[in-house]
């Protein structure tokens, strides 16, 4: 455990404590302003400030104990900062109702007959979670600063593996690009030549590392120790404090979603082909459409705007581009865009318009093999010069990607799946990633926030394919604002 882990974890509990203790006071300013219900106005009420400090001290321990006891606390700075913060949204409802409970149930007993308002108490947890939120991001971004100029070091990782470069490649890139970490070591039972980390070999080589206190943590992917060595390396890391990890190979790590199940009396475990299914389908399905139609609603003006340049700009047939994808089960339909080509260079089966000897298509080809910066069959044109010159706006915030939320009302796509693929591509796809035809295909996914027009046709289906086995709510939610994230950071 590295010290700065240790005090950015500490420090929290004080800050929580002030944050609570505060948020009593700021509260009771506020319900002498305000009852903040619209068109209902109760009766001001109010509590000395003396016995309202009474309620914000038991308040305040009880704020503590509960995140406590539920880990918000915790040492480790690599959990999930999405979780955190909604841990914070529930454990502030839950302090709520204990705390309400507990202050109208024993009033009469520890408070000596001093009340304290409701809308008090459910100020008081508004500002709570708000500023315990807003004293966790900015340790991060403190922390992240800390880093970034090196005044404080990342965690030590020794990695063990016997993969070669082109696998292990992503994955220490991916390390990396965390900046919580640093590949310091590797552990192989051969040096790999294109590598620049410190070689070790052997079981003592390990002890010896461990002994000298600055590994942090073990990655194991892959290796030829055998298993009693392997129970040896677990047992050295335990010994030492150093966490050890480990990444399963291709198929265990695809099939993590596994539940155990009986047929008759005999016990069988059950590999699920997608969490996504019966209710959690139909409840991502409402939340596509509420969240959809409001995107819609809110964009349209900004929408209509676009439009007209477009049309401005290149006068000539539609505004908006039908290109026909592959949806669920193999089914073609039209993917909506803002049309960004002139309409000269435009493919007009794209258009469903027949046309053998179409132009466009011929100059399509030659600029993708003399121009594309991805492998086939995906492909991205640099300086396309088919485009037209609002598309260099819409490009940098995804705006031509706008019309596809009416996909989405339409249920031809949904807001987090699988990107879906032109003909040309699914042609080419393995059995394996046919999995990728068995739900609706979407507007951002697993892979447009890893690795975007880096990831190769395969990465990018295994990324997909991830997705779908290991779908749930917060995975959506993360990739929705990662995506937002690669949005508003483009320059």
């Amino acid at each position: 455990m590295k010290h700065h882990e240790l005090i950015f974890s500490i420090v929290k509990i004080p800050l929580d404590f002030l944050v609570i203790f505060g948020a009593f006071f700021l509260a009771r300013e506020l319900r002498l302003i305000t009852d903040l219900i619209p068109w209902v106005s109760l009766p001001i009420q109010t509590i000395e400030l003396g016995s309202l400090g009474i309620f914000a001290l038991s308040g305040a321990a009880l704020y503590i104990f509960l995140f406590a006891s539920h880990h918000l606390y915790s040492l480790q700075i690599s959990h999930s900062k999405i979780q955190e913060v909604l841990d914070i949204i529930r454990y502030s409802i839950y302090w709520f109702l204990f705390f309400s409970v507990w202050v109208y149930l024993w009033n009469w007993i520890i408070y000596s007959g001093a009340e304290i308002p409701r809308l008090i108490i459910v100020f008081t947890t508004l500002f709570a979670a708000i500023w315990s939120i807003t004293t966790r991001l900015l340790l991060n971004f403190i922390r992240s600063i800390l880093l970034k100029y090196k005044r404080i070091s990342p965690r030590s990782l020794l990695l063990i593996s016997n993969k070669s470069d082109k696998i292990l490649k992503p994955i220490l890139a991916d390390i990396v690009s965390s900046k919580i970490y640093t590949i310091s070591w590797y552990c192989n039972d051969k040096k790999i030549s294109s590598s620049s980390l410190k070689y070790i070999w052997g079981l003592e080589s390990i002890q010896e590392l461990a002994t000298s206190h600055t590994c942090d943590e073990i990655l194991y992917i892959d290796s030829d120790f055998s298993k009693k060595e392997l129970y040896k390396i677990w047992e050295i890391s335990r010994s030492y404090g150093i966490r050890y990890r480990y990444i399963t190979n291709n198929f265990d790590v695809t099939k993590t979603n596994t539940v155990l199940s009986l047929i008759n009396q005999t016990p069988v475990i059950e590999i699920l082909n997608t969490p996504l299914d019966n209710w959690n389908r139909i409840v991502k399905r409402i939340f596509d459409v509420i969240l959809s139609s409001t995107i819609i609603l809110i964009s349209l003006p900004f929408a209509i705007i676009i439009a007209i340049l477009i049309k401005l700009e290149d006068p000539k047939w539609p505004i908006i581009y039908k290109n026909r994808r592959i949806g669920q089960q193999g089914k073609v339909f039209n993917c909506y865009k803002f049309r960004y080509l002139k309409w000269k260079y435009c493919v007009k089966e794209s258009y469903w318009i027949k046309n053998k000897d179409d132009p466009a298509i011929d100059f399509e080809k030659k600029l993708i093999e003399k121009h594309s910066s991805r492998s086939w069959p995906l492909y991205k044109i640099e300086k396309d010069p088919r485009k037209t010159k609002i598309w260099t706006f819409m490009e940098r915030y995804s705006l031509d990607e706008f019309p596809q939320f009416f996909n989405v009302i339409r249920w031809d796509m949904s807001i987090v799946w699988p990107r879906p693929h032109q003909p040309r591509e699914v042609r080419l796809y393995k059995q394996y990633q046919k999995q990728l035809l068995t739900i609706k295909p979407g507007i951002t996914g697993m892979a447009q926030v890893n690795g975007r027009e880096q990831n190769n046709f395969a990465q990018e289906a295994e990324l997909d394919i991830f997705y779908i086995e290991n779908w749930n709510f917060l995975l959506d939610l993360k990739i929705m604002l990662k995506t937002c994230a690669i949005i508003f950071s483009r320059k």
